[in-house]
């Protein structure tokens, strides 16, 4: 859990802040390279502990999302010391709106709750075989659902990026996510193993409440 809401919200506050582009490669916020682990750490949750187990660290990573927010909103806004010259950077890396805020915690609930949700019925399809195919399955969901979310609802008609670029935008996200997944599926699958070993633990979501607004187990 502490993981796993330690990369979220370092995604989510500290990647955004700085557009890369590698080799013409087309332009991307740095949090694509870092966001995707939470999904992996989403994963190894509900394959190994079950879906209402994750759905608390889920809830426990928006709480921190929003704490993140909160912090930065107020913060931003307190007035600078005289002396301080450095008002104007700061605003850039952590003043962000609350559209933009409001828009990435929405779409995280819905997309890792898709994630986490899709993972556990496909691990009983599945009869708990062929790992990879619930980890990339479930993330071409989670991430489908969080890109198409995030970016209309964060962008369209704010002025920020012209509405004919979005389609792109969230394409290439999506991809980029998803490949990222792809690369972490060998690392998936040792984490996978040696906790079911170390835990005893192998759950299946035959009998679970699937509701996200549960926090009992």
């Amino acid at each position: 859990m502490a993981a796993f809401v330690t990369v979220l919200i370092c995604s989510n506050l500290i990647g955004p802040a700085k557009i890369v582009q590698v080799d013409g490669l087309p332009a991307f916020g740095a949090g694509l390279l870092f966001f995707p682990i939470s999904y992996v750490f989403g994963d190894v949750l509900t394959e190994v502990y079950g879906y209402a187990r994750a759905r608390r660290v889920i809830w426990a990573g928006f709480a921190g999302l929003a704490f993140a927010a909160i912090m930065a909103a107020v913060v931003v806004a307190l007035p600078p010391a005289p002396f301080w010259k450095n008002q104007e950077a700061y605003e850039v890396a952590f003043g962000t709106t609350w559209r933009i805020a409001a828009a990435s915690m929405f779409a995280y609930f819905c997309g890792e709750f898709a994630n986490s949700f899709v993972l556990a019925k496909m691990k009983i399809m599945t009869a708990g075989k062929w790992l990879w195919t619930r980890t990339i399955g479930s993330t071409i969901v989670g991430e489908a659902v969080d890109s198409a979310l995030f970016y209309p609802l964060a962008f369209y008609n704010s002025g920020i990026m012209p509405n004919e670029i979005l389609p792109a935008i969230m394409l290439a996200q999506f991809v980029g996510k998803v490949a990222v997944e792809v690369l972490f599926t060998p690392v998936t699958y040792k984490v996978v193993g040696f906790l079911k070993r170390a835990e005893n633990e192998d759950y299946f979501d035959r009998d679970t409440d699937f509701s996200p607004f549960r926090l009992k187990v």
